[in-house]
């Protein structure tokens, strides 16, 4: 970036997140910051989890859509506002925008799921599904606002929305003024940026690292110049942003000390930490900061950390899919694939040995037609369920000593 693109950019700094502190502590929940003693056990750092998920609409997103909100007059207001979005900051405007009488109007992709389509409408937004992605409904939303005279509230290319969210800096250090460092997810980087101004103001030798999935690295490649591919499926929808905007990144370039990436694997892992350790729910992209600290432990040893569970809005089915999955990565579920004669007394002698090892069936699957064993051969996929990884690998070991050809269906890291 120039020195004129720099100097182009709005101007931004601590004063701007004060503000935002004192005009909206009174109007959003005050999330607590908490010490994790079994996650500071696991990872080797003291770590503080600023429960964000806690929000009235599950995520963060309220702080930014509020200041915003705010600060428009009162013509503004009345001709109402509009933004582009599928996930929180649909919410948390929509739901700020009902409480002050504000008309919102929300355009929704047309592959937005449903239960955040009526979430959002319930909030008393106006719907609008245009287009098969973001970008597609954004280009629709900027379009009415024209058209109608609306006021477009970006997500995170604002300073006033990015002021907002540093608010959650103000909140964790007044709690805990010794921090060593934040870690913080990064998708269109106004998280970080509010976060970061305002920690470094408060706390100058603070460190700060940013989290993205490894699937959506625009962050890392924008700051680093390295070529990167942005796209595919990632639990953490909340931060997959192809573009994120000059705006952010130049007060992220100034602040931050690095960017981690973290796999799909990590996520789940992290998901599944949080909800079975601290009984509370996130959603991708509010495990980003812990799947970070449990994939690089040694980077964090001994610091005092404190991460930001930025959402907690996450499908059922989906955060369903994710526990099981973790069960099976942990060795505690398992799909066994055997080869058997298909001739009686075949599988119980099979079953036999679950019951020696005391590895519950869950389920049974034969296939007689759709293989390349001959014609007295099946294949048997069982499901079953252990103690621990050492069960099933004891388990594992005497089925191959009984001479039976079997092996477990991984699952992909």
């Amino acid at each position: 970036m120039n020195d004129m693109q720099k100097s182009a950019l709005p101007s931004f700094d601590f004063e701007d997140v004060k503000a935002a502190h004192d005009r909206i502590k009174d109007r959003v929940v005050h999330t607590p910051t908490l010490k994790s003693i079994t996650l500071s056990e696991l990872s080797g750092a003291e770590v503080y989890l600023k429960f964000e998920n806690l929000q009235f609409t599950a995520a963060y997103k309220e702080r930014g859509a509020l200041n915003a909100l705010l600060l428009m007059d009162e013509s503004k207001r009345k001709a109402g506002v509009i933004a582009a979005s599928a996930g929180n900051h649909a919410q948390g405007l929509a739901y700020n925008a009902k409480k002050l009488g504000i008309p919102a109007t929300i355009v929704m992709p047309s592959t937005t799921p449903m239960v955040k389509v009526e979430q959002t409408r319930g909030h008393g937004a106006e719907i609008v599904i245009f287009g098969g992605n973001y970008d597609e409904a954004y280009a629709h939303a900027m379009e009415l606002a024209d058209q109608r005279g609306q006021t477009y509230i970006h997500a995170f290319d604002d300073p006033r929305v990015a002021a907002g969210q540093g608010t959650v800096a103000i909140e964790m250090l007044e709690a805990i003024p010794d921090l060593d460092r934040l870690i913080i997810p990064i998708g269109g980087g106004g998280l970080f940026s509010g976060m970061a101004t305002a920690a470094s103001a408060m706390k100058p030798d603070i460190k700060m690292t940013g989290v993205q999935a490894a699937l959506y690295p625009s962050m890392y490649g924008k700051l680093t110049g390295k070529p990167v591919t942005a796209g595919g499926d990632t639990l953490a929808e909340g931060i997959a942003v192809r573009n994120p905007s000059e705006f952010t990144a130049a007060i992220i370039q100034k602040y931050i000390d690095e960017i981690l990436l973290v796999s799909e694997a990590q996520l789940e892992g992290a998901v599944s930490l949080l909800l079975q350790i601290e009984k509370t729910v996130v959603e991708g992209a509010g495990a980003a900061g812990l799947a970070a600290l449990l994939a690089n432990k040694e980077k964090f040893a001994g610091e005092k950390v404190g991460l930001v569970l930025c959402g907690g809005n996450i499908d059922t089915r989906l955060l369903a899919n994710v526990l099981l999955r973790d069960l099976a990565r942990s060795g505690r579920l398992a799909r066994l694939r055997l080869h058997l004669r298909d001739q009686p007394g075949a599988l119980y002698n099979v079953v036999k040995q679950f019951a020696e090892h005391e590895v519950n069936i869950i389920e049974v699957y034969h296939q007689r037609v759709f293989t390349n064993l001959p014609a007295k051969g099946l294949i048997t996929d069982i499901e079953c369920e252990a103690k621990d990884r050492e069960q099933l690998e004891g388990l594992i070991a005497d089925l191959n000593k009984a001479g039976y050809d079997v092996r477990q269906v991984e699952l992909a890291d």
